[in-house]
């Protein structure tokens, strides 16, 4: 009896070290630790202190956005506009003769270019890199990222003559080629780590059923690394609407520039006054976008992050 015992007890041994560590790879991450950990209330009024925090800027901005002049410069300042107007983004179009609205066309244009260039370039090379082993692959993969750790602010001027080699000086396409080059290394990390988490026996099966490595990709692997795709698309729709520094080099032409940079120049008066009512207006058309976007898609964002990322 005791030698069956023994036997069944180093029968169960490796059953239960497998569970012990599957216990350890599904366990609640971090915060679910600290929430567990902590009473509800007290959860709530952390989580609702954090959102005052973040949401409090965009409410400051939109506040003063949808106030008169005479409101803007009333002290103690008043936290809700009394008489709400739109005066302040009509008056974009005219501070200075700007054509902010041309120039919020220009950043529409060269952002969603350079998203959708990024994309698919990453998504087809973090494909063969995650798929398509050769002598090298890895070594071809972490030279790609190392070229993310270097700050673009070091590389503008080599950028500069290069475009003004290739003639694409002063254009929004030089300045796209750019946007693309900053965001790509990044977004091939994400989708080279988002295929390399799906197992290889689909395209395989694809394969031998006679579809091809275009098709196999199209129908049965975007599907599932969407959020890394979904993910790609915001990380570089938002580092290209926002940018000011390349835009601020590499455009001389007032009619080229994109909206961050024309948000410097939005100034009236005699001395440069700045006319907060009008540049709140102009931010808040730089910021809702983003927020909007992120909003909608924030579940694939942290998916994507999730499986792609940090896997």
């Amino acid at each position: 009896m005791a030698d069956t015992a023994t036997a069944r007890h180093a029968r169960t041994a490796p059953r239960a070290s497998a569970r012990a560590r599957d216990d350890g790879r599904t366990k609640p991450g971090f915060l679910r630790e600290v929430r567990a950990s902590m009473p509800a209330l007290a959860w709530w009024v952390v989580c609702l202190c954090l959102a005052v925090a973040f949401l409090y800027p965009l409410f400051v901005m939109l506040s003063m956005a949808l106030k008169g002049p005479v409101e803007q410069a009333q002290i103690p300042p008043t936290v809700f506009p009394h008489a709400p107007t739109l005066d302040n983004f009509t008056r974009l179009s005219s501070v200075q003769g700007l054509n902010v609205f041309g120039n919020l066309l220009n950043s529409v244009m060269v952002t969603l270019a350079a998203t959708v260039l990024t994309v698919v370039v990453a998504t087809l090379a973090g494909y063969a890199l995650a798929r398509a082993r050769f002598p090298g692959s890895n070594i071809v993969f972490f030279a790609i990222l190392a070229t993310f750790m270097i700050p673009f602010q070091a590389i503008i001027t080599p950028l500069f003559m290069v475009l003004k080699t290739l003639g694409l000086n002063n254009s929004l396409v030089g300045l796209t080629i750019v946007y693309v080059t900053f965001n790509l290394p990044f977004g091939l990390f994400i989708m080279r780590n988002s295929f390399a988490a799906v197992p290889g026996t689909l395209e395989e099966a694809a394969l031998v059923d006679g579809c091809g490595i275009l098709r196999a990709l199209r129908h049965i692997m975007l599907p599932i690394v969407m959020p890394g795709v979904i993910t790609t698309a915001l990380l570089t729709f938002f580092a290209s609407w926002n940018e000011f520094f390349a835009a601020l080099i590499l455009l001389t032409d007032q009619d080229k520039f994109t909206l961050p940079v024309t948000l410097t120049l939005v100034t009236s008066g005699q001395f440069g006054t700045v006319n907060w009512g009008a540049l709140e207006a102009g931010v808040a058309l730089t910021v809702l976008p983003c927020v909007v976007i992120y909003v909608l898609l924030q579940r694939y964002y942290v998916s994507g992050m999730l499986n792609g990322a940090l896997k």
